[in-house]
């Protein structure tokens, strides 16, 4: 007879509290570890339809890199469901004014898209400066190579 692999349970989840440190580091790998953080595949108890994520913080949003010449040529788009409601903006813009919106957005599009993604997206907390407001939750400091 075959043992049956481990399926957490949502009651069951011990979530944790983590720190990212952007700076000097690129989008892409940023937003890469934030997603399997908040998805939980750094735990061994990984379950795929529970949200078993943790916590993260990403502190100095503002200093996120980017490679090549994307602060030009990179485009964000948003539109307001109205004709002719298409906003666009530079990576430039987007690092100089939203720096917060830019990082979210990278982690966002790494989650899934449904239900247990939007639960997941809530664990994520990014700050434009150095500071944030959860030191009471005692986050641990967590390194991207």
């Amino acid at each position: 007879m075959m043992k049956n692999s481990y399926m957490q349970k949502k009651e069951e989840v011990v979530r944790n509290w983590y720190v990212i440190d952007a700076e000097n580091i690129s989008l892409g790998r940023v937003a890469a570890k934030v997603a399997n953080i908040l998805r939980g595949k750094h735990k061994p108890t990984y379950t795929p339809n529970v949200d078993c994520g943790d916590y993260v913080i990403v502190v100095n949003a503002s200093k996120v890199n980017l490679t090549g010449d994307k602060l030009n040529k990179k485009v964000y788009y948003d539109h307001s469901g109205y004709t002719g409601g298409l906003r666009e903006r530079t990576a430039r813009e987007m690092i100089e004014n939203y720096p917060v919106e830019m990082v979210e957005r990278a982690v966002k599009g790494m989650l899934p898209k449904n239900r247990l993604g939007r639960q997941m997206y809530k664990k994520l907390f990014v700050y434009e400066g150095a500071e944030h407001p959860h030191a009471a939750q005692q986050p641990k400091v967590m390194e991207v190579k």
